[in-house]
């Protein structure tokens, strides 16, 4: 199985990253091979509302440090987003990324049987944190973005939501969301 895990925190070893990079070491443990980015560390623009990608290209036109993310997502089995809830909503680095995913969607994604370029089935693993204790506040951004990558070819979709981790560090010391994280993980491993 090849994994692309994006980090959307510019916390490096913030929660969101801890609960991925957990959910990546089991992964390599079963024998996938996983790419990590962190996307506060490249040099990318957001969609440029070109239209390029549905005009003259089948890939984003855009030259930054986002276009070999994009190929490996591509070629990926499975996704891995992980962002904390900033002001309601993903961290913008992750939005920036999901707005560039625009150019995964054929010229006629609105009506076509099949909307996407990408090939075969593949999976999507959201992970979100969110300092925030209350679990019915921002409970709408995953059914939001399920549904954008779903347009995508992202049939197969998983959540890891986990609520009331304000500081770093919070994730490695909650039992509750870590054994959420390892059930998971064997469900999607073995």
């Amino acid at each position: 199985m090849n994994i692309v895990c994006l980090n959307g925190s510019p916390r490096l070893k913030g929660n969101s990253a801890t609960i991925s990079a957990k959910i990546c070491e089991t992964a390599e443990q079963k024998g996938a091979a996983v790419s990590t980015w962190n996307l506060n560390k490249l040099d990318f623009r957001g969609c440029q509302a070109c239209y390029a990608c549905k005009t003259k290209s089948d890939t984003c036109v855009l030259k930054d440090d986002l276009a070999e993310v994009l190929e490996a997502v591509r070629t990926a089995d499975m996704l891995i987003l992980a962002t904390p809830v900033y002001y309601g909503d993903v961290s913008s680095q992750m939005k920036a990324f999901i707005d560039r995913t625009f150019s995964f969607l054929v010229p006629d994604f609105k009506n076509a049987p099949s909307p996407n370029r990408l090939e075969g089935d593949k999976k999507l693993l959201f992970v979100i944190t969110q300092g925030n204790p209350d679990e019915t506040v921002f409970q709408d951004i995953y059914p939001r973005y399920s549904t954008l990558f779903k347009w995508n070819g992202f049939g197969q979709s998983e959540l890891i939501r986990a609520c009331g981790l304000a500081n770093a560090g919070d994730a490695a010391e909650r039992e509750d969301v870590m054994n959420q994280v390892e059930v998971l993980a064997r469900k999607l491993f073995g």
